[in-house]
């Protein structure tokens, strides 16, 4: 018996050690890879998995899920099988040329490769959708249901019709991606048939997404992490990368590395004490959900009333900070500092003290730490991407952008621009996807209203020109939405129903089968989603194709991972290019859609596309023996030639400067009509919405419930991994003043509820997050029970359609709720 697996018999078998503990920890490891599965599949099997063999080969691969991170993996394979899952051995453990160790799912990747949910053959829905009734039926009638379908559906109601569905199952490869709908596969067969319904914003960035375009003038990112070398103070707003982007070689790594090497401070601004908190932070700061804009006023109201701001930066590089710097026309008392200081339509100062009845921190913390981060220089403002998704995110994402500009540390070494980490690239080519002639773009959220009433649609519904869909330039336009959705491709998604608000809500549009016709879906597993579909296409995994793996997040390291077929797809799978060669053969388009190249044909070519920007990345075979190819990059400064000349460099808005106060969505909230008690505010005012702190809901729903990322899954992917799921089961935070007045304790079954749904997942008692404040890990399966009642808590069950005041995006952390003992 090899020694790894005779160590790991032993530990099982030794009462002092904690078989949970054991389970986390050799996922992680990846030590005798089979033995982990011996809770469930038996010892010997585990330990015949992990037997030595004459024969075994090592594959270089990658797992392609959307954590931020993207880490090859060297597959062990025996008698066409995977048996274990080995890490990047290349590289150091220095920035810029780090090996790129995989986290524990995709040490995990075997439970997806050889899950028992993967579809294996072409089926059709003969039940209602949803029942999970199904049939398994040949490729040529698949393919003949689909083409048939979308040849009837483009001729009754236009290519407007058809939509693609948001997805990021499969993030990170070239020629088999997910994301964005526009670079993938399907939109190249779509675009050889006319074109197909875009959306824009995705369920990420979905509000800081098209704030930046007002403020910035378009998504310009902060500095690399790495840079944190030359910052004294860094201040991370609900930015959590050690688990977000936990890899090894990604920016758990960075941010550790780069604080071991020069000891700066870090101030993290969360409800939840996460895992970066823990890890990295000198200094939590717990806030409530929704309430970072009332913090960064508070702060501004210290700076201006001690005359700590960085004024000379306001002057040269901000438009819109006070009265001597708006735009001409405007009305006065509008400027930031007019609202701050108590001078703007309300008439209230924002005092630490108001801010602190807000945001539930001491008035005295807010002063305190005003007075840091004005005086610490260079200081790095960043923030995550949970903040940005509530009713009010706008504003709530441009708050820290504004406190960058305060302080005047955009665009320098150490600084930061209060958007989230950039990283350094490479820049491999991309698979051609061809050009879409439909124009209208839709907001990613608003595919459910655009089903049931999208037809006519204009700008004032969040409609963009597909000519001009960046940018803020576009805030009115010509363009009209001429159909609601008839056809939706969904590819490598669970968005349909999982990752998507109000789920119930959700199931009630898709159930009426005459409004939403045909649905497609391609997959590798029976997700959620799959089960509410029409025509089910399996999918190969990475593992089962040869393709290229874009690099994730990972500071000043750039890389490229060669992820080569290790085994053959299961049944009758099939990569999603064969799928769609077969398709556009039955549309008449297979030679446009092909160009009579395969798969393998596509990646030689982008590989020689790369080279001609690359020059030294290695021809393609040289390339594939080596698996991944990795090269030092300068750190990113985001900003910088702005900052170095503005005139030579203006930005993208309509002053070339950071408009604090937009004249665009002045000229918005003049006239867009928004939901219940949205508003548009020319400055990133605190504007308390829906489901907020102070809303009347609370005495029915007194708790606040977000979501957060977690170890299990990236989103839902790895959802349905049983090693994953023993290791880090779904609970619900709550904390223990909160948990002591209702009988809870700690591991008990509880419901979590509100008008939308109800949850049952057991309680997880810490002090590791907010009094007032529930957290449920998002991404978990749902589940229907009795009643409706989910039982996989997905926190979606209890989240709303409703969007947000300009994005028109998903505010699906502002939610209200109850728990109780179950």
């Amino acid at each position: 018996m090899p020694k790894d697996t005779a160590d790991v018999l032993a530990a099982l078998t030794t009462p002092s050690v904690s078989r949970r503990r054991f389970m986390a920890w050799s996922a992680v490891a990846g030590v005798g890879a089979g033995v982990v599965g011996a809770s469930r599949h038996g010892l010997q099997a585990a330990a015949a998995d992990s037997a030595p063999a004459a024969e075994e080969k090592i594959v270089w691969s990658s797992c392609n899920v959307n954590c931020g991170s993207r880490c090859p993996l060297r597959l062990v394979v025996r008698d066409g099988r995977v048996v274990r899952v080995d890490p990047d051995d290349t590289g150091d453990d220095e920035l810029g040329t780090q090996q790129i160790r995989a986290c524990v799912r995709g040490r995990s990747i075997r439970t997806r490769i050889y899950n028992p949910d993967r579809l294996t053959s072409p089926m059709k829905r003969v039940g209602r959708r949803g029942e999970d009734k199904w049939q398994k039926i040949s490729w040529d009638e698949a393919t003949t249901l689909i083409a048939d379908q979308l040849k009837k559906t483009i001729a009754e109601h236009g290519n407007e019709s058809v939509y693609l569905q948001y997805g990021t199952g499969v993030l990170g490869a070239t020629v088999a991606r997910s994301w964005p709908p526009a670079g993938t596969a399907v939109a190249r067969l779509m675009n050889c048939v006319g074109g197909f319904l875009d959306q824009y914003s995705d369920y990420s960035t979905g509000q800081i997404g098209i704030a930046v375009d007002f403020q910035h003038g378009g998504w310009q990112g902060s500095n690399s992490n790495d840079d944190t070398r030359n910052s004294k103070l860094v201040v991370m707003f609900g930015n959590n990368p050690h688990e977000t982007r936990m890899s090894g070689g990604g920016e758990v790594f960075v941010t550790q590395k780069a604080k071991a090497e020069t000891g700066h401070r870090v101030i993290v601004i969360d409800p939840r004490q996460s895992e970066t908190a823990m890890n990295l932070a000198d200094e939590w700061v717990p806030i409530r959900p929704g309430t970072d804009a009332a913090l960064v006023a508070g702060f501004a109201h210290v700076m201006i009333s001690e005359n700590l701001l960085d004024q000379t930066f306001l002057d040269t590089y901000c438009s819109g900070f006070d009265e001597d710097h708006m735009p001409e026309g405007v009305p006065a008392n509008l400027s930031y500092r007019s609202y701050v200081m108590g001078e703007g339509a309300d008439g209230t100062a924002k005092t630490p003290e108001w801010a602190a009845k807000i945001t539930g921190l001491p008035a005295q913390t807010i002063t305190r730490l005003a007075r840091e981060i004005a005086t610490t220089k260079p200081c790095a403002i960043t923030q995550g991407w949970g903040p940005q998704r509530h009713s009010n995110g706008e504003n709530q994402s441009r708050a820290p952008m504004l406190l960058a500009a305060m302080t005047g540390q955009i665009g320098i070494s150490g600084g930061g621009t209060g958007e989230r980490e950039s990283s350094a690239n490479i820049g491999m080519a991309s698979f051609p996807t061809l050009e879409n002639p439909v124009r209208p773009v839709i907001p990613f959220y608003r595919w459910t209203d655009a089903i049931t009433s999208g037809e006519g649609w204009t700008y004032k519904d969040g409609v963009r020109d597909n000519a001009d869909r960046n940018g803020n330039a576009n805030v009115t336009n010509d363009v009209t939405l001429g159909s609601n959705i008839k056809f939706m491709w969904l590819y490598g998604s669970n968005a349909l129903v999982n990752q998507h608000g109000d789920i119930n809500r959700t199931l009630e549009i898709l159930s009426d089968e005459n409004a939403l016709e045909m649905i497609v879906c391609i997959d590798n597993h029976m997700t959620v989603s799959a089960r509410y579909s029409d025509i089910l296409l399996p999918d190969a995994v990475t593992a089962e194709q040869v393709d290229l793996a874009q690099q994730g997040s990972s500071g000043n390291l750039g890389y490229a991972i060669f992820t080569d077929k290790a085994v053959d797809p299961p049944g009758e799978a099939k990569p999603v290019y064969e799928q769609l060669t077969l398709i556009a053969d039955k549309l008449g388009v297979k030679q446009k859609f092909t160009e009579g190249r395969s798969q393998e044909d596509w990646v030689r070519w982008i590989v020689d596309e790369s080279r001609k920007t690359i020059p030294d990345l290695p021809p393609f075979e040289e390339f594939r023996r080596m698996g991944v190819f990795k090269k030092k990059l300068e750190p990113v400064i985001a900003m910088k030639a702005f900052r170095d000349d503005p005139k030579a460099n203006p930005l993208a808005t309509p002053s070339g400067k950071i408009e604090i106060f937009s004249t665009n969505l002045h000229r918005m909230s003049q006239d867009w009509p928004v939901e219940g008690d949205n508003k548009i505010t020319p400055t990133p005012e605190y504007v308390r919405t829906r489901e907020m702190p102070g809303d009347p809901l609370q005495e029915r729903y007194p708790l606040q419930c977000i979501g957060h990322h977690y170890k299990q899954r990236t989103h839902s992917s790895y959802g349905n991994s049983p090693w994953l799921k023993e290791a880090h089961p779904q609970h619900v935070w709550i904390n223990p003043i909160d948990a002591q007045s209702r009988g809870i304790g700690n591991g008990d079954s509880v419901d979590v509820w509100n008008d939308r749904g109800k949850v049952r997942l057991p309680a997880y008692v810490t002090p590791r997050i907010m009094p007032g404040v529930l957290s449920i890990p998002q991404g978990a399966w749902y589940t229907p029970g009795a009643n409706g009642l989910d039982e996989g808590g997905s926190v979606n069950t209890l989240t709303s359609h409703t969007p947000t005041a300009y994005s028109k995006g998903n505010g699906q952390h502002s939610v209200l709720a109850q728990i109780a003992k179950a």
